[in-house]
C-alpha cells in the first residue's frame, strides 16, 4: 500500500482540520502509524485547572533514571505527562518520539535504538535534559525551555523565549511537578 499523507487522507475522506490542527500519532503493536485520540491537548493549550491522571506502569523506568541522572522522580514524571500524555508510541507533528518526545537527532546522540521502548526512552530523555540542567547552571525553567524550544534560542537570549508554545510548556511541567511533589 502506498503512503498517503495525512493531509490527503483526510481530504481523501471528507474530513477537514483547521488550519492550525495538530495531529499527534503513534505506533501501534504492529507497526501501523495511527492518530493519537488521547492526546489532542497540545503544549500550546490553555492550562486550566483540573484533575490529573499519572499512570504509575513506567515508575520503575522513571525511579532508574531519576536515580541515574539525580533528576527528580516527579519531575521527569511532569515532562512525561506534557510530553506524550504516557503515551510510548506517540509521535509529535515535529518527529519527536516516544514518552519523553526525543527528537530523531538527539536520538542518535543519545545511542538510543528504539525510540519506542519505555526504558531505553526514559533514559535517554532523563540523560538529555540533564545535560540542559547543567548547561544552564541549574535554572530549572530554562533547561525545561531548552528541552521544549532547543538549546540555542534558549542560549540566545539566557530567557525563556518568546514562544507561546515553550512558555506554556514550562507552565505546565511546572504545574505538573508542583501536584505530584504533593
Amino acid at each position: 500500500m502506498k503512503k498517503i499523507g495525512i493531509t490527503l487522507l483526510f481530504l481523501l475522506l471528507g474530513l477537514t482540520l483547521p488550519l492550525n490542527a495538530e495531529i499527534y500519532l503513534y505506533v501501534d503493536s504492529d507497526g501501523v502509524i495511527r492518530p493519537d485520540q488521547k492526546r489532542k491537548a497540545s503544549p500550546n493549550e490553555n492550562i486550566t485547572e483540573q484533575k490529573h491522571s499519572y499512570p504509575d506502569r513506567y515508575d520503575p523506568y522513571i525511579k532508574a533514571a531519576s536515580g541515574k541522572y539525580d533528576v527528580a522522580f516527579a519531575l521527569i514524571k511532569a515532562i512525561i505527562k506534557t510530553e506524550s500524555d504516557f503515551n510510548p508510541r506517540a509521535i509529535s507533528p515535529k518527529g519527536a518520539l516516544g514518552l519523553m518526545q526525543i527528537m530523531p537527532e538527539n536520538i542518535k546522540h543519545l545511542k538510543i535504538q528504539n525510540p519506542f521502548d519505555p526504558a531505553e526512552n526514559i533514559i535517554g530523555g532523563t540523560r538529555h535534559f540533564k545535560y540542559l540542567f547543567n548547561h544552564f547552571a541549574g535554572d530549572l525553567s530554562l533547561a525545561l525551555a531548552a528541552y521544549n524550544a532547543g538549546i540555542k534560542p534558549v542560549e540566545r537570549c539566557q530567557c525563556i523565549p518568546p514562544f507561546k508554545e515553550t512558555r506554556n510548556y514550562v507552565k505546565k511541567v511546572s504545574r505538573y511537578y508542583k501536584e505530584l511533589k504533593k
